[in-house]
């Protein structure tokens, strides 16, 4: 670390001798001496590495709210997500009550060729119990996980199997999918979901569309609600589906860093056909690159609500010791022009707090239930590229068409089900009981879409659950949440029969943006 800095020290006192500068007003060599000083003459011991990261993380929360610190296992789990794998045993779980049950092993993985089912419970990994003792999901997964070709064993409980079952697992890749779900909502409507922009989205994304298309797919739901972004190269290959040759996708610009063109290169696969894409407060970034070229350039209609507003490029620059800085160096800009970044102010802690609490001034304000609580000054008015349409910037991506949040099925009741996990629980401890009746009755997903159904006896026993769970019952809550509370119930034994595609199939049903997409389809909304 000194090396560093000394070489540091070095660039910077010749830089500012080609200025004409004093050395003594280089603020690079105050803070060489500060942290020079403090290491050799302070009192006591310091951790010198300690200080200098609090130095860099002072430096940076007063420039933007996106430019961070990372140390070296922050960045190994920052980029896992994105990288589209990581080493372990292959399963889908969920912690209950103290025990890690397996939703799913993933299909090829290294758990189900070992043998390991649905619906196992896994109790000791190696030597170590895992159950029951209260231990943190991080510190299973840290056993769970390991190098390639490595080997656990793991000792499983299964339901009507009398003593404990042992597996050696050798570990592998495991892929991490960026496409939640991919299916036809009619005969000529197809849905894809993307969850983030990572390394594989692109081949994934193709790969789905290719499969909708083979199904007769002629107009296309793209669903970026939630999605907080991700890779820049990503979010361009996707863009490029949709676009003609030379289109431009994305712009950046900043102080030190020139404008950046991204354009398409029109060898897309969804360059016709109508396309809507849906978002949310939470699309950020990557989703937002893409849903503000598709609008500026005409190409389809965005419904739900303003995005979330981040638009600011950070260059990631690694330090030696495997931790990273993420600077912020440029801005996004849409076709039009339009800068994807919302507005910050102040510095430090007074501007993270204001930056974090701008999502609930927006429901305070009336931002998410009604579109005419929006109010854009003339001067952030922009036109669309081909027609011409009147868009706005200002932060965010505002919506073709507006979908106000439901708060009217989420009740207090729901909300208290959902903390103390009774709704997964319930739906679990279901599986476990039925899951051979289930698959022997509905043999296929449509069958039991059509004709399954949460029972009241299913629903007395949510409440006899929320009852020893010190829920309070409410009769007015409970009908409201009511509708609610079976989708979802529904939707997750679907995803433990089936898998994610099957659980948003049953949950668009009754969601609000998909339906007005489907609404702006069937009845002629679509004006382009």
């Amino acid at each position: 670390m000194k090396k560093i800095h000394l070489f540091l020290l070095f660039i910077t006192l010749y830089a500012a001798q080609a200025a004409g500068q004093k050395l003594n007003d280089s603020p690079l060599r105050k803070l060489q001496m500060a942290e020079f000083a403090i290491s050799r003459l302070y009192v006591d011991t310091v951790n010198e590495t300690k200080l200098v990261e609090d130095a860099i993380v002072g430096m940076l929360e007063h420039l933007d709210p996106h430019s961070t610190y990372s140390n070296p296992e922050e960045v190994k789990k920052m980029n896992e997500p994105l990288q589209g794998n990581f080493e372990g045993i292959g399963v889908q779980f969920q912690m209950i009550e103290d025990t890690l049950l397996v939703i799913q092993p993933v299909s090829g993985g290294p758990s189900e060729k070992a043998g390991i089912l649905a619906g196992d419970r896994i109790t000791a990994v190696d030597d170590t119990v895992i159950a029951g003792v209260k231990m943190s999901t991080e510190d299973i997964m840290k056993r769970l996980r390991g190098p390639k070709d490595t080997r656990v064993k793991l000792t499983v409980v299964r339901r009507n199997v009398a003593d404990p079952l042992q597996f050696d697992v050798l570990r592998d890749k495991i892929p991490l999918f960026s496409l939640d779900a991919s299916y036809m909502i009619d005969d000529r409507t197809g849905y894809i979901r993307v969850n983030r922009f990572a390394a594989t989205t692109a081949e994934e994304f193709s790969k789905a569309l290719k499969g909708l298309q083979q199904q007769g797919m002629k107009d296309l739901i793209l669903d970026l609600q939630g999605n907080g972004g991700g890779y820049l190269n990503a979010a361009i290959d996707l863009a490029n589906e949709f676009l003609g040759q030379k289109e431009l996708i994305v712009y950046t610009e900043g102080r030190a860093s020139r404008r950046a063109e991204f354009a398409a290169q029109g060898n897309g696969a969804f360059r016709q056909g109508r396309l809507v894409v849906l978002v949310d407060e939470y699309s950020a970034s990557a989703s937002e690159i893409v849903t503000g070229a598709v609008q500026d350039w005409d190409r389809g209609v965005v419904v739900g609500r303003r995005t979330f507003g981040k638009g600011l490029v950070q260059r990631p620059i690694d330090l030696p010791d495997g931790s990273m800085i993420r600077l912020t160096i440029a801005r996004y800009y849409t076709p039009s022009g339009r800068c994807i970044q919302k507005p910050y102010n102040g510095k430090g802690d007074d501007m993270q707090e204001a930056y974090a609490k701008d999502l609930l001034n927006r429901f305070d304000h009336g931002e998410l239930m009604h579109a005419d609580s929006i109010h854009f000054p003339d001067s952030l008015k922009y036109r669309t590229l081909r027609l011409g349409r009147t868009v706005y910037g200002g932060g965010g991506i505002m919506p073709d068409f507006f979908v106000p949040i439901d708060t009217t099925l989420y009740t207090h009741w729901h909300r208290q089900l959902v903390a103390k996990g009774i709704i997964i629980k319930a739906t679990t401890g279901y599986i476990e009981q039925h899951r051979e009746e289930l698959k022997n009755k509905y043999k296929t997903f449509r069958a039991f879409n059509d004709k399954f159904e949460i029972d009241d006896a299913f629903m007395d026993d949510i409440r006899e659950a929320a009852d020893k769970e010190k829920i309070k019952f409410d009769e007015e809550q409970y009908n409201r949440a009511l509708p609610l509370v079976r989708t979802q119930l529904k939707a997750l034994i679907a995803r433990d029969l089936w898998d994610m595609s099957e659980y948003y199939q049953v949950m668009n049903a009754t969601n609000e943006s998909v339906q007005q997409a489907l609404k702006v389809l069937r009845e002629g909304k679509y004006l382009f």
